[in-house]
C-alpha cells in the first residue's frame, strides 16, 4: 500500500502543476498569467539589452544588470524545467513513448532552452561578452509561445473572410478578434508609453546631448508604427456599420475624436520633416505628449468617462458659462478695486483673469493679492462663493460617472438574463459576460454569484420547465432537460416506498407498459445502491 502510495503521489503533483501552470483549457488556472508575466519579463531583457550599449547609463550600473539577467535567466530556466516535467501530462506529448524527449525536441523547447543556454556557456567556455549579448536576443523567439496559438486562432475565426475584414477584426473587439488582438493592443500601448517617456526625458538637457541619436530613432519608429495603425484602421472603419460608404464612411470616422488624437499623434513629426527649412517648428515636438491621449482607446474607464460627459452635457455646459461669468465678474471688481493701488498688478481686466482664476479656485499663490479694505472684503466674498460653483462640475462628473458605471451593470445583467431564456449558458456566452464584467470592474467571484441567481430565477419564473418549441431547435437544452428530469424521477425513487409504488405500477388501468419499465429500472438501479435503504434509516 506505502508503494502504491509513493507510485500515486508524484503523478497528482505533476498533474496539478500543469493544471495550474499550463493548462489554457482549465479557466481557473494562471496559465494566461504565466505566459503574460514571461512575455513582460523578454520585453523588460530586449529593453535592458538595448540600455546597456548606452554609457551614460551602463557604467555604474553593471551589477543591477547582471543582476537582472541572473534573475531572467533563473525563471526562464524553472520555466522550461517545470515543462520538461510535466510534459507526460501535455496532451501533445502524452501519446508519445517518451513524452520528455517528444517535448525537448518541439520547436517551443528548443526556443526556450536556446533563450537561457548563452547564460550557462559562460560557466564553462571562453565566450566574447559581445557575443553573448548578441545571442541573448534569442530570447526574444520566446514571445512566439504566445504569438503562434493567438495567430492560429485569429486564422481559424477568420477563415474565408476579405482581408479588410481581418484587419478591422485585429483593431478593434469583435467575437473574431482572439488573443492576437489583445496582444496588438499592448503592443500600441507599449510604443505609446516608451514614446512619451522619450519626449520627458528629452527635456533633459543632459540626458538629451548623450541620446540624441537614440531619441530620434526611436521616435521615427513610433511615428512609423502609429501611422501603420492609422491607415489601417481608416482602411477597415467601413466595416462598422457606423461608417459605411468608401468615402463618406471613412470622412465620418477621420472627423471622430479618437480618430483626430491618432492623427495629431503623428503630425507633428511630418510638418517638422517637410518644413524644417522653411519654419522652426521644433516647438512641435511637444505636442508629442498628446500621444497619451491614444491611450483613452485602451482604457474602458475613459470610455465610460465620456458616455457620462456625453450624457450630463448641458449641465456641465451651464455649471461652465456660470464658472466663466463669475471669472469675469470678479476679475472686473478687481481692476475697479484694485487699479488704483497697485496699476502694475491691476493693469487691465484681463490681466486680473489670472488673479481671479487663483482666487475662485482656493489656490491662492499670493502673487497677487488686495491691499484695500474693500477690495479684501470682495476677495473674501468671492472666494467663498467660488468654492461651491468650482467644485459643481466635479460633483456633476462624479454623479454622472457613478450613474453611468450603474447602467452598463444594469445591462450586463439584463444581458445575462437574455442568456437565460433558454435555460443554458453556454461557453461563449459565459466568456462574453466575464469580457463585459472586467469591462466594469466586477470580480469573477461577483459574476458566478449572479449567474446562479439568474439561473435560481429563472428555474423559479419557469418551473424548472421550457417550451417544447425551444427544446425542439436546441438539442443541448433538450438534452440538459431531459437529464434534469431523470435526476427528478431518482429522487423520487430514492425517497419512495419501492414495494409498495411497485404495486401501483403493476395495476394495468393505472400505468402504461413504458411508464412501469421506466419505474422498475430506476427502482432497480436505487436497490443496488441502496439509495431507498439509505433514506428510510435517515428518516
Amino acid at each position: 500500500m506505502d508503494s502504491a502510495t509513493k507510485n500515486i503521489k508524484p503523478i497528482r503533483v505533476r498533474a496539478l502543476i500543469y493544471r495550474w501552470g499550463f493548462d489554457h483549457n482549465f479557466k481557473e488556472g494562471l496559465a494566461a498569467r504565466v505566459e503574460r508575466f514571461i512575455a513582460l519579463l523578454i520585453i523588460s531583457n530586449l529593453i535592458a539589452l538595448l540600455v546597456e550599449h548606452i554609457p551614460a547609463i551602463y557604467e555604474g550600473n553593471e551589477r543591477l544588470f547582471h543582476l537582472f539577467d541572473i534573475v531572467s535567466v533563473a525563471i526562464f530556466s524553472i520555466e522550461y524545467l517545470a515543462r520538461l516535467y510535466v510534459a507526460p501530462e501535455d496532451p501533445e506529448f502524452a501519446g508519445s513513448a517518451y513524452p520528455r524527449l517528444a517535448y525537448a525536441k518541439s520547436p517551443f523547447a528548443l526556443i526556450d532552452l536556446a533563450a537561457i543556454l548563452p547564460f550557462y556557456l559562460v560557466a564553462f567556455f571562453e565566450v566574447d561578452l559581445r557575443v553573448l549579448r548578441v545571442l541573448r536576443l534569442l530570447r526574444l523567439f520566446k514571445l512566439f509561445r504566445v504569438l503562434i496559438p493567438a495567430i492560429q486562432e485569429f486564422r481559424r475565426l477568420n477563415r474565408g473572410r476579405t482581408l479588410r475584414q481581418q484587419v478591422y477584426a485585429l483593431l478593434n473587439v469583435t467575437e473574431r478578434s482572439g488573443k492576437l488582438q489583445e496582444y496588438i493592443d499592448t503592443f500600441i500601448v507599449w510604443w505609446v508609453v516608451l514614446s512619451v517617456s522619450a519626449v520627458i526625458l528629452e527635456s533633459v538637457q543632459s540626458v538629451e546631448a548623450v541620446l540624441d541619436v537614440e531619441f530620434v530613432v526611436l521616435d521615427a519608429l513610433a511615428v512609423m508604427v502609429f501611422s501603420i495603425e492609422y491607415l489601417l484602421r481608416v482602411y477597415s472603419c467601413v466595416e462598422d456599420p457606423r461608417y459605411q460608404g468608401a468615402i463618406t464612411g471613412r470622412y465620418r470616422y477621420m472627423k471622430t475624436p479618437i480618430a483626430i488624437i491618432d492623427y495629431m499623434a503623428i503630425l507633428p513629426f511630418y510638418l517638422e520633416v517637410l518644413l524644417h527649412q522653411v519654419f522652426d517648428l521644433r516647438f512641435l515636438r511637444i505636442f508629442r505628449l498628446m500621444r497619451l491621449l491614444k491611450l483613452t482607446r485602451y482604457t474602458e474607464a475613459t470610455g465610460t468617462l465620456f458616455k457620462a460627459c456625453k450624457r450630463e452635457w448641458p449641465v456641465i455646459a451651464a455649471s461652465t458659462f456660470i464658472m466663466l461669468l463669475m471669472v469675469v465678474l470678479t476679475a472686473s471688481l478687481g481692476f475697479l478695486f484694485e487699479h488704483e493701488a497697485q496699476p502694475d498688478k491691476f493693469e487691465n481686466i484681463p490681466q486680473s483673469i489670472y488673479w481671479a482664476v487663483v482666487t475662485l479656485a482656493s489656490v491662492g499663490y499670493g502673487d497677487i493679492s488686495p491691499v484695500t479694505p474693500v477690495g479684501r472684503l470682495m476677495t473674501v466674498i468671492m472666494a467663498l462663493v467660488g468654492i461651491g460653483i468650482f467644485a459643481v462640475p466635479a460633483a456633476i462628473l462624479s454623479t454622472a460617472f457613478n450613474d453611468q458605471l450603474h447602467k452598463d451593470r444594469e445591462a450586463m445583467h439584463n444581458q445575462l438574463y437574455r442568456y437565460f431564456e433558454d435555460g443554458v449558458l453556454d461557453e461563449e456566452e459565459r466568456e462574453a459576460i466575464y469580457a463585459e464584467a472586467k469591462r466594469l470592474h466586477i470580480t469573477r467571484e461577483e459574476v458566478d454569484i449572479l449567474i446562479d441567481r439568474a439561473k435560481q430565477e429563472h428555474e423559479a419564473a419557469t418551473g424548472g420547465h421550457l417550451p417544447l418549441e425551444m427544446m425542439s431547435k436546441q438539442p443541448e437544452v433538450a438534452f440538459e432537460q431531459f437529464r434534469q428530469g431523470v435526476a427528478n424521477l431518482r429522487q423520487i425513487v430514492a425517497v419512495a416506498q419501492i414495494a409498495n409504488v411497485d404495486r401501483l405500477f403493476s395495476d394495468e388501468a393505472r400505468a402504461t407498459a413504458g411508464e412501469r419499465e421506466i419505474w422498475r429500472a430506476l427502482a432497480a438501479g436505487a436497490t443496488d445502491s441502496g439509495q431507498s435503504a439509505n433514506f428510510e434509516k435517515k428518516q
